[in-house]
């Protein structure tokens, strides 16, 4: 294998590669710090790389290697959000003013991935304070998508999706709160998990962004995706959610025969309307393919307007992390303004609200064993498409793009975004397959049904595919 493929390869064979001795945890973890050093430039996937401590790690997991046990992703490099802590590592959530914060302990995930083998080569970029669906934060270059540098990789884990699709590492994580998972996965080819609320511990913090955002995993396969999730998952004493542990794995899941489905095709969402036609036409074929190896098909039309107010009160107060409102860029500073004269009593209500409407989306699967919807509504824009707008269009074209996201972040449902072809352009589209609560096995079982028919992890950008 040459070293393209090595790095455009899943981390579950990187794993049997460093277990065979096929290749040791320091020249993986190499090859991935020497592509960062060339490729990040013109990415900006990475905000902080951490080459000596990744080397000194590989190092050791190198030298660890004639041990009679190792942990099953033993010297695999994975990439970090930078909106999740790494012990002595800056951790900027999209903030110039924190770019040099060093945070003082592993969030709990973090800990996991570790305590998994993993080896962490940096910091991706995010959208300030995650706030958005592309990742342009003031004080920083832009995230940029490896199919087309003029356009964005999504967001708000764009830096995450951006290293993968280019091959800057095989798997990194990320967190959703409204599709910022699966959005950036389908912007770049890529699959991205959101898991049901309480499936991966939020530790140390109690829950963020009213308990919408999960930590999640963007990847090249599917059964990397569910080993990530095998390797997270878990309560911890204290969690306000948590599911008890499956009794087969998730990776075990991807593995197993379905019994006939009933899916619910969504093709339009009021009151965003239909799908692109890009989007549409690859939501349809997805619905064939799935009609040929025998699941049914209805077609529905969800009503998101009742979600959509109470949403936005959610998702402005999540911009007060105690910094002056002058530190942030100017949709987040219109949000927090916003947020400071909206009274707690209209906060709680919308909780209220949201909770109401999370049990009418629920409710939809007492029909349906799964949702097939368009991740986003069209495909990626052009990085900086919308800086001009006032902060109230960009909201209008944010909520309008991502609508058939963060209904599921709401109800706490699980969602797996899929490569399913390229648009006009040439940049890739993805579809969604929503869950039941705590229903990611059937998910990620169909999922892998879909990816043997139309397989989609041997496609790179072409530009960063040589090995010149």
């Amino acid at each position: 294998m040459d070293s393209v493929d090595l790095a455009f390869s899943s981390a579950l064979d990187q794993a049997k590669l460093v277990r065979n001795k096929e290749i040791s945890p320091l020249e993986l973890t190499q090859l991935y710090l020497d592509r960062i050093e060339k490729f990040n430039p013109r990415l900006g996937s990475f905000y902080t790389v951490m080459r000596e401590q990744a080397i000194a790690e590989a190092q050791t997991k190198t030298n660890q290697l004639s041990d009679v046990e190792i942990p099953p992703f033993h010297g695999v490099p994975i990439a970090i959000k930078d909106l999740n802590a790494v012990d002595g590592v800056p951790c900027s959530y999209g903030l110039k003013v924190a770019k040099q914060r060093l945070a003082t302990q592993d969030d709990l995930v973090v800990k996991k991935l570790k305590q998994a083998g993993f080896i962490i080569l940096g910091k991706t970029a995010t959208a300030q304070l995650g706030s958005f669906p592309y990742t342009e934060p003031p004080g920083f270059p832009p995230a940029r998508n490896p199919w087309n540098l003029d356009y964005t990789p999504g967001g708000s884990s764009g830096g995450s999706s951006s290293a993968v699709a280019a091959g800057l590492c095989g798997i990194a994580q990320g967190s959703d709160g409204g599709g910022s998972v699966r959005g950036p996965a389908a912007c770049c080819g890529l699959v991205g998990l959101k898991p049901s609320r309480g499936r991966i511990s939020m530790a140390p913090i109690g829950e963020a962004f009213s308990g919408f955002a999960v930590n999640g995993v963007l990847s090249r396969t599917v059964a990397d995706a569910a080993a990530f999730l095998d390797m997270t998952e878990g309560y911890v004493t204290g969690d306000p959610y948590w599911l008890p542990s499956p009794e087969t794995s998730f990776l075990e899941s991807t593995r197993q025969e379905l019994e006939p489905l009933k899916i619910g095709l969504v093709t339009a969402i009021e009151p965003a309307g239909k799908a692109d036609r890009d989007c549409l036409a690859a939501v349809m074929k997805t619905a064939r393919l799935l009609e040929e190896m025998g699941h049914s098909i209805e077609e529905i039309t969800p009503d998101l307007s009742d979600m959509i107010e109470p949403f936005m009160i959610a998702w402005r107060n999540q911009t007060d992390v105690g910094v002056p409102p002058f530190l942030l860029e100017k949709v987040n500073q219109w949000l927090w303004w916003r947020a400071k004269f909206t009274p707690a009593s209209r906060l709680v209500r919308s909780q209220q609200q949201l909770q109401i409407f999370a049990r009418k989306i629920v409710k939809m699967f007492d029909q349906f064993d799964v949702l097939l919807t368009p991740t986003y509504m069209h495909p990626t824009i052009r990085v900086g498409e919308w800086k001009n707008l006032s902060p109230m269009r960009t909201i209008d074209e944010i909520i309008k793009w991502i609508a058939p996201c963060p209904a599921f972040n709401v109800s706490g449902q699980p969602g797996i975004s899929l490569p399913a072809g390229f648009d006009q352009n040439g940049l890739p589209i993805g579809i969604q397959l929503v869950g039941r609560p705590a229903d990611e096995a059937t998910i990620l079982a169909l999922a892998a049904q879909l990816e043997t028919i139309q397989p989609w992890a041997h496609l790179r950008p072409e530009a960063f595919s040589s090995s010149s």
